[in-house]
């Protein structure tokens, strides 16, 4: 694997940082998770997702070699950070991409989606729809002791590796040392306000969101997702959701982007494909 080398690019609010494919076809917008970085998408990035479409991969405000909101009260919500990728979308000529949300990432293209007016798809995973009063967040997660870490301000080495670890696959042997990496990169701060943000006047109802969408949803979850609960988003009326079923990923869980990366990619290729037709 290559060293990714990152790119930045100044927006109204700060300096954001971004990784680039050499491909030259399709743009695909890469959004990534909470406490992560757009280099958690370097199995899409390097290789043939990578050589064949036009791949870009943002840090978001307070991740990886972004920089840190000069306002986070703001910045760290959800239309805080739907903001910052809309404008880095169209900084670099990308308004008309495929978006791709990771967790956190996925809601915030839900946030994002009635001012991504050029998107020509949206693809999620790891991210359960939420209505917004009230949040229902006991159905839509898993019951998981290191749920909360992830709305933490300050953690530990241990609190770290135990969030980390629920990115994966329960049997996974080895963490990903990248993922150790960006979690402790990641401004504190982001945490504490995203979590203080999750309140009924904080976002827009992501079930009414995929409930009126107009252009193709696809939704790809691990099936040893330790985070969210399949079953929930089963039940949602997605009238545009690609093949009318959720995508599963064998041996994955909550990033199977990482965990099964050629199931991933072709995946996401197909669904390209299928919007090119």
């Amino acid at each position: 694997m290559m060293e990714l080398e990152a790119k930045i690019i100044k927006i109204s609010t700060q300096n954001i940082a971004y990784y680039e494919s050499s491909g030259e076809g399709k743009t695909i917008f890469l959004i990534h998770g909470n406490s992560s970085s757009g280099r958690s998408y370097v199995n899409q990035l390097q290789g043939e997702l990578g050589e064949m479409y036009h791949l870009i991969a943002m840090d978001l405000p307070g991740h990886g070699l972004s920089d840190v909101a000069a306002a986070p009260e703001v910045t760290y919500s959800l239309p805080g950070y739907a903001a910052a990728v809309v404008e880095v979308a169209e900084a670099l000529d990308a308004s008309e991409a495929i978006f791709v949300g990771w967790s956190l990432g996925g809601h915030i293209l839900l946030e994002a989606v009635d001012q991504l007016t050029d998107a020509q798809g949206i693809v999620i995973f790891g991210t359960p729809p939420i209505a917004n009063d009230p949040p229902d967040l006991e159905k839509a997660f898993l019951p998981h002791s290191a749920l909360s870490l992830g709305f933490t301000l300050e953690l530990t080495q241990e609190d770290m590796l135990a969030y980390v670890t629920t990115f994966f696959r329960p049997e996974i042997e080895e963490i990903p040392e990248l993922f150790l990496e960006d979690i402790a990169l990641t401004d504190g701060q982001a945490r504490a306000h995203l979590g203080a943000s999750i309140n009924p006047d904080g976002y827009q109802d992501e079930i009414e969101v995929v409930g009126n969408m107009t252009i193709p949803l696809m939704i790809i979850h691990g099936e040893k997702e330790q985070l969210v609960n399949k079953d929930y988003i089963a039940e949602l009326e997605m009238p545009t959701l690609w093949n009318g079923k959720i995508q599963f990923i064998a041996d994955a869980g909550h990033a199977p982007h990482w965990e099964a990366p050629n199931k991933f990619n072709s995946l996401l290729t197909d669904f390209i494909t299928n919007m090119q037709h």
